[in-house]
C-alpha cells in the first residue's frame, strides 16, 4: 500500500523552493507590464525612440519645464528669473508663434 502512494506523489511536492521560482517569474511578468503600462500612459514612447525631440510641459505656467532629448542625453530646463550655476535655469526672453503654414515667428521681449 504505502509503493502506490509513493508512486503518486511527484518529487517537486517535497521542494518547497519550486514555489518561490513560480512566484519570482510572476512579479517579473508583473513588473515589465506595470512598466509598459506607464510609458502607454504617460505617452512616453518617444523617449525610446532614436529620434531627437523637444517637449514643452505646462507652457507659459510657473512651473513650466522644457525636456530636450539629443542622441541618448536627455535634458530638462526650468525657466526662472534668476540663473543657477549649473545652467539648467533660463528666463524668458520672448515668445514664438506657430502659423497655420507652417512658419514660425519669433517675438522678443
Amino acid at each position: 500500500m504505502k509503493q502506490k502512494r509513493r508512486f503518486l506523489q511527484d518529487a517537486d511536492d517535497d521542494d518547497p523552493m519550486a514555489t518561490v521560482s513560480n512566484l519570482f517569474d510572476v512579479a517579473m511578468v508583473f513588473a515589465v507590464a506595470l512598466m509598459v503600462a506607464l510609458v502607454t500612459h504617460f505617452n512616453m514612447a518617444e523617449m525610446l525612440s532614436n529620434e531627437d525631440f523637444t517637449v514643452v510641459k505646462n507652457p507659459g505656467k510657473e512651473n513650466m519645464e522644457i525636456i530636450t532629448k539629443e542622441g541618448r542625453q536627455i535634458n530638462r530646463y526650468t525657466p526662472s528669473e534668476d540663473q543657477s550655476a549649473t545652467g539648467t535655469r533660463g528666463k524668458k526672453v520672448g515668445i514664438a508663434y506657430e502659423l497655420e503654414n507652417g512658419e514660425i515667428i519669433y517675438v522678443p521681449e
